[in-house]
């Protein structure tokens, strides 16, 4: 783990030293810059503070199936399957809860161990710099800092269990010994989020892509409850409690403990003086609202021209389109994002190593969860207005039918409803009122039919071809400025960690009181119903869905070890379903070498540590159960 972290801090450093244009021309330095010289200015400063966000971009817009861990939490519930096609193996590695050899999910455990060392080294070194007069803005970034070292560790624990604590540039024997997620591990995650709760400001972040105290609160919030759920087999956190946890003393967090009414008053002050709101209509989140599919759509309807239209969004207001003030992306319902740039290409960065992916800076969700390329899936004349791309992850038939026997709960027709999430998040391209005209292509498996809607690329009819999206239809020229390769490199939509709906709906979940859940449920024109832990459940899948939360969601609702739980049996519901492949065949769904239920309560969840890594530390890095070597169903098997 040494030589790891070295190596880590290495490739840190020379991307600092050659990113910035500014501070090479004001201030040329070596590329064997110390502790002891760098940073010297407030400059290198917000440098570490944007290498350590950076990673995220590393994660979002390099291949998904390699790196994006919110994309792998969503195939790894009952919400997706594996699709794609028939030679996607990691993708359908990743929904079996299997692998396809001894390192296949490697590459996030270094990024995360790299931007913890990066935040590490800010902590560190961020009084070699004269604050004068800046001491608020000293603060600020300390306190981003504390928060993305603990936003990491929630990461790298959530997929790997026990892990080494590392929390100092200098390596310790200590920080080389595994350690116990739930003892050791969540309470430094929490002291990290109360440092960056009361170093940070207050300001609204108004989608900036950075933290502020509000975005701390939420993620300490959902720590806690992952914490509480997963751990302590607190089921139902409304009416059950666990013992304060003791925090540790480091600047901004003095140490004494964190009870779950903590949490709760981080919550409320977040909806009290945060200055988040749900945004008016929910389609306004998501790119296919934008205003010029809209204003075609308005024309083929008046009679103006004649060519395709959308008429999920025809009832919008101009003033609710995604791209109009106050929607899209920095809207006020964002309280924490990863943000993109329509700048990119294939092979932007180089060989860089793991921590500079091609694509990087665009959100490469709108590829992999596009319509499966081939065929006439992107032609404007049968899926209008959505795009091709690699269609793997899609949509299981799972949720399409667990949210349509929702809206017939009853039985009683004046009980039923419509929720607008449902085709607010799905693209239906198969039931009797299909939007698209999907087509099974020759070399799909495990495709539902169904499409991840909030993602998808989208183009309009003033495009040609089937690679240009709708921004480019804009009068000020929103075109990739690097010329090449829109498919893989234009995709700018935000994606979303947390939105201000989620801070209502753990509200209700840890209060028990549903005025919070009900806000939710009204803007999405539902049923307004009193808690229940069954209502919040079903409420955070419809209005999150495709968002990366359902899997650690599933996971704390069933608790660590538990057999026959939430999720084993959400996950085993999927057995038997219709799915096609080879093109338009239909066959049963079925789990590639044993069960779902068996391979979640095998591994809890939790992925297989890389074998690479537990080499590199002598064996003190354990595997995890259900990943033996030996274990024959933990070992992808060609099913197509």
């Amino acid at each position: 783990m040494k030589k790891y972290i070295v190596s880590a801090l290495a490739l840190f450093s020379a991307a600092v030293l050659t990113s910035c244009e500014d501070m090479l021309d004001t201030d040329p330095r070596v590329t064997d810059a110390t502790q002891a010289t760098f940073p010297g200015k407030i400059a290198d400063v917000e440098a570490l503070n944007t290498a350590t966000y950076s990673l995220m971009n590393t994660m979002g817009g390099g291949d998904a199936d390699n790196m994006n861990i919110w994309w792998w939490w969503e195939v790894m519930s009952d919400n997706c399957y594996g699709s794609g096609g028939l030679q996607d193996n990691k993708v359908k590695s990743l929904h079996h809860l299997v692998r396809m050899d001894e390192n296949q999910y490697e590459t996030p455990f270094i990024l995360l161990y790299g931007g913890i060392n990066r935040t590490n080294n800010m902590i560190e070194t961020i009084d070699n710099v004269d604050w004068k007069g800046n001491n608020t803005k000293r603060n600020q970034l300390l306190g981003e800092a504390y928060f993305m070292r603990g936003l990491y560790n929630l990461w790298l624990t959530q997929l790997y269990g026990d892990v080494p604590l590392i929390t100092s540039t200098t390596i310790t024997p200590e920080m080389e010994e595994e350690a116990d997620a739930e003892a050791v591990i969540y309470p430094h995650i929490f002291s990290d989020f109360v440092s960056g709760m009361n170093l940070m400001g207050d300001k609204a972040a108004a989608g900036d892509g950075h933290a502020n105290k509000y975005v701390a609160a939420g993620f300490l919030a959902r720590a806690y409850m992952f914490w509480a759920g997963f751990y302590k087999h607190v089921g139902e956190l409304a009416t059950g409690s666990v013992e304060p946890v003791t925090l540790i003393a480091q600047e901004g967090c003095d140490g004494g403990s964190l009870s779950k009414d903590d949490v709760i008053n981080g919550l409320k002050d977040i909806v009290s003086n945060g200055g988040y709101k749900l945004l008016k209509d929910y389609r306004s989140l998501w790119q296919y609202s934008n205003s010029y599919v809209w204003k075609e759509t308005q024309d083929v309807i008046n009679g103006v021209r004649q060519g395709h239209k959308y008429d999920f969004i025809a009832d919008m207001a101009l003033e609710d389109c995604f791209d109009m003030p106050g929607n899209g992306n920095g809207n006020p319902e964002e309280v924490f994002q990863v943000q993109f740039l329509n700048a990119s290409r294939w092979g932007i960065t180089g060989d860089a190593g793991p921590y500079s992916q091609d694509r990087m800076y665009c959100n490469y969700l709108s590829c992999f969860w596009a319509l499966r390329v081939n065929g006439h899936n992107g032609d404007r004349n049968f899926t209008y207005p959505f795009t091709q791309g690699w269609g793997q992850g899609t949509p299981s038939c799972n949720i399409w039918d667990d949210w349509t026997n929702a809206e017939r709960a009853g039985g009683d027709k004046t009980k039923q409803y419509k929720d607008i999430r449902k085709l607010g998040s799905l693209i239906d391209g198969i039931t009797e009122n299909k939007e698209i005209d999907y087509e099974f292509v020759k070399d799909c498996c495990e495709a539902s039919g169904f499409g991840v809607k909030k993602y998808n690329g989208v183009t309009t009819d003033k495009e040609t071809g089937d690679r240009s999206w709708w921004y480019t239809a804009a009068p000020e020229g929103w075109t990739n400025t690097l010329g090449d390769n829109a498919l893989q490199g234009s995709h700018f939509e935000d994606f979303y960690l947390m939105r201000y709906s989620d801070i209502l709906l753990m509200l209700t979940e840890l209060t028990g009181d549903a005025k919070y859940m009900n806000e939710v449920q009204k803007r999405a024109g539902v049923p307004e119903t009193p808690y229940s832990l069954k209502a919040v459940q079903d409420e955070r899948r419809w209005e999150f869905a495709f968002e990366g939360l359902r899997f650690n969601d599933m996971r704390r609702w069933t608790g660590k070890d538990t057999k026959g739980g939430y999720a084993s049996k959400a996950l085993q519901a999927q057995e038997g379903k219709m799915m096609y492949c080879n093109g338009p065949h239909q066959r049963a769904m079925k789990h590639m070498t044993c069960s779902w239920t068996k391979r979640y309560e095998d591994t809890n969840g939790f992925l297989a540590k890389p074998q690479s890594q537990i080499t590199l530390m002598n064996g003190k890095l354990k595997q995890n159960p259900g990943w033996e070597p030996s274990n024959t169903e933990a070992v992808y098997k060609t099913l197509y």
